[in-house]
């Protein structure tokens, strides 16, 4: 079905797909570290809700690079919940690069988009147990 205007996805739910090489090593990282457990599984994927939002992170014969950002979580209060997941082990990524640095694994960013009405943004980045790069955002005013 499309409309008037050719937005044939816009009303269509997003969902995103992690590669995992290690489905049970995935499994405890997420409910170990994340305390996230599946919603559902069937063979090969297990099925996370976050938020209304669901995720697959399924069994993969490829790797994911890990050079960027593959899914992230927006939260209200960044310092909490980064220092609840170093508690539990997590490690957050270093970034220095031109006009992006993290400190304490924390980068502050200016600018946001408009539509969320927030002036910025803070971020933590970290990997899963199969390479995939994680996010954490919280928007500022």
């Amino acid at each position: 079905m499309t409309t008037h205007d050719g937005a044939v996805l816009a009303g269509a739910r997003v969902a995103t797909r992690l590669p995992a090489a290690d489905l049970d090593r995935a499994r405890r990282f997420y409910a170990e570290k994340l305390g996230l457990l599946p919603a559902d599984e069937r063979p090969g994927g297990l099925l996370y809700r976050c938020g209304g939002v669901d995720f697959v992170v399924y069994r993969s014969t490829g790797a994911s690079p890990g050079t960027f950002t593959q899914m992230a979580f927006e939260v209200d209060d960044l310092d909490a919940v980064v220092a609840e997941l170093r508690r539990r082990g997590v490690t957050f990524e270093e970034v220095d690069a031109p006009g992006f640095r993290t400190r304490g694994g924390i980068a502050e960013i200016d600018g946001n988009y408009p539509s969320k009405g927030a002036s910025g943004e803070r971020g933590a980045w970290f990997r899963d147990s199969e390479n995939n790069l994680l996010g954490i955002g919280q928007p500022t005013h």
